[in-house]
């Protein structure tokens, strides 16, 4: 059995209560985990294209600043 399927088998088993306790830490570690991602590809310009489209629809008039 790998280790997805004994984490899916364990959280089978937990009470509705725990599943909620379970459900809210997850979210938070997933969030942060996305957080870190999002650092990591500010911080190495991968998200660079992003903002030079955003700042070229601004300019071209395709959308607003408010």
């Amino acid at each position: 059995m790998s280790t997805v399927q004994n984490l899916e088998a364990a959280v089978e088993q937990l009470a509705p209560e725990q599943r909620a306790q379970f459900r809210a830490w997850f979210e938070a570690f997933d969030a942060h985990e996305w957080d870190l991602q999002i650092e990591h590809d500010l911080g190495t310009g991968r998200l660079d294209w992003l903002a030079e489209e955003a700042l070229g629809d601004l300019a071209a008039g395709r959308c607003s600043d408010r």
